[in-house]
């Protein structure tokens, strides 16, 4: 039986190195060391400027890290700053050399303070400034469903103008609030109501602000109460508003047997994309891909593309012999995680299929375990036809992928088990083994979505990084280590 074991080893080995020949087109170099003077975990803010100064802002149970890096990725500023037990960290936007991070504070059961810390990675300066106060009912939450883009902030392409979007609490009355800021001054330019209604339940689902300081904001209408479905159809509307210091506008995108969790707003200059998944069940299920056009101007809906996951996608996840008997069933709990243009008009969305399961142990003793698996990748041209589409077989209990497109392919880096491995119905699969060491992965997809599966490098006797933490500016992506008292940037160009 040991031997077996040993022979079966050895041979998952060889099929995993078999799998990870290619080298990754990315160039790979890592900076000096550096202490890590702060307590704070969690990176929830990583940008670079235009001439190579990175800003990173970390999160603690009590506190907030401040840090800059220049272009050699030696540290030049930190700053460590308390933040009150009842702050609590909302949203970042970014544009030119500022970054500007969102909290909000709980100064009493009705009444909550939004502030903006401003961090200029060129001046090298760190301030806080009150933006507004609102009122609330019952302690509320002012962002109702930011973790699903519901609520939170945008900034404009030119970064003039930032929207911050929250849950207008009003007891027997459904409402919600945009505020519109000038980026350099902070000064309020206007603040706006929309979907008030006294029984329609309005659910924010996206938001986008252009350079005319015009906010689109997108979600679902629903006609009875705040049930997803109701006799076998959607319960709900799509409903895109047009927000500007003038006037209110909005218009309906009309489902006939779609059911569909949520979109994402995809802005050109006088065109806007929605792109999302839809189901022919209910929105928790994936059967392909949609794509709604919508002119800026009249807000009328010009196109509406609906397109079946192709058979790649199928093929990956179950490989080519099951494949044909998968492509009519439903993938479900997939959730959008990216939306990338490239410079030729195309479009990538990539979701992670994620849930929660529940483990008794005895002695009541409960486990939750976070499951954040498979991922599928569709791509649609300029003219919003899906061109291809394809799947990453993947188990894992914790964030661990990021994705960016560079010189026309797109690249997904994850941390996975050191060797990938084929199953015998060719599929590669992303995962780590119980007593396998990890390592660092490129997915790489050609423009026609033809893959190549390149190894970074092994983590074990090396630095790890967490790509879900990184960012891809300048044509670089960058990510931080994690863990110990010492830490490092690893760039990826």
């Amino acid at each position: 039986m040991k031997k077996m074991l040993l022979v079966g080893m050895l041979l998952s080995t060889y099929i995993g190195f078999s799998q990870t020949q290619n080298t990754s087109s990315l160039h790979v170099t890592e900076s000096a060391p550096f202490e890590d003077e702060s307590n704070t975990y969690e990176v929830i803010a990583l940008k670079t400027t235009d001439d190579n100064q990175t800003g990173l802002v970390r999160q603690g149970k009590r506190d907030l890290a401040f840090e800059i890096f220049d272009e050699n990725q030696n540290r030049v500023f930190s700053e460590i700053v308390e933040i009150d037990r009842k702050e609590e960290y909302i949203d970042n936007v970014f544009a030119g050399d500022e970054m500007k991070i969102i909290t909000v504070f709980e100064a009493s059961k009705s009444e909550r303070i939004v502030n903006c810390y401003r961090f200029n990675l060129k001046e090298r300066t760190r301030t806080k400034q009150q933006l507004f106060v609102a009122e609330v009912d019952g302690k509320r939450p002012l962002f109702a469903g930011k973790a699903k883009r519901g609520t939170g902030a945008a900034i404009s392409p030119s970064g003039n103008y930032f929207v911050i979007s929250t849950d207008n609490i009003k007891r027997n009355l459904n409402s919600y609030d945009v505020r519109v800021f000038d980026a350099t001054s902070l000064e309020l330019l206007y603040r706006k109501s929309y979907q008030e209604h006294p029984e329609r339940f309005f659910q924010p689902n996206d938001i986008s602000i252009d350079d005319d300081a015009t906010v689109y904001a997108l979600g679902k209408l629903f006609k009875d109460g705040k049930a997803f479905k109701k006799k076998g159809e959607a319960n709900y509307e799509f409903v895109l508003n047009k927000i500007t210091e003038a006037k209110l506008e909005e218009t309906l995108i009309g489902l006939e047997n779609e059911h569909i969790q949520s979109l994402s707003i995809s802005e050109t200059e006088d065109k806007l994309f929605l792109l999302g998944f839809y189901s022919e069940m209910n929105i928790s299920r994936l059967k392909g891909g949609c794509n709604f056009e919508v002119d800026k101007n009249s807000l009328e809906v010009v196109s509406k593309k609906v397109s079946p996951l192709p058979i790649e996608v199928f093929q990956d996840l179950y490989g080519e012999d099951r494949a044909e008997n998968k492509k009519d069933q439903e993938l479900r709990n997939f959730y959008i995680d990216h939306v990338l243009k490239d410079g030729k008009g195309n479009t990538y969305i990539l979701a992670e299929e994620f849930y929660i399961t529940s483990t008794y142990a005895g002695y009541g003793i409960v486990i939750t375990t976070y499951h954040y698996d498979d991922i599928v990748i569709l791509k649609y041209n300029a003219a919003g036809e899906l061109a291809w589409g394809r799947s990453i077989f993947k188990r894992e209990t914790f964030p661990s992928y990021n994705a960016f497109i560079k010189d026309g392919s797109l690249h997904v880096l994850l941390n996975t088990g050191k060797s990938l491995t084929e199953k015998n119905d060719g599929r590669t699969k992303a995962s780590k083994g119980f007593f396998e060491s990890t390592a660092l992965y490129d997915f790489e997809y050609s423009p026609d979505g033809e893959v190549s599966y390149n190894k970074i490098q092994n983590n074990k006797r090396n630095t790890k990084y967490f790509p879900a933490n990184g960012t891809y500016e300048n044509n670089i992506f960058l990510m931080m280590s994690g863990g110990g008292k010492e830490r490092q940037f690893m760039l990826l160009k």
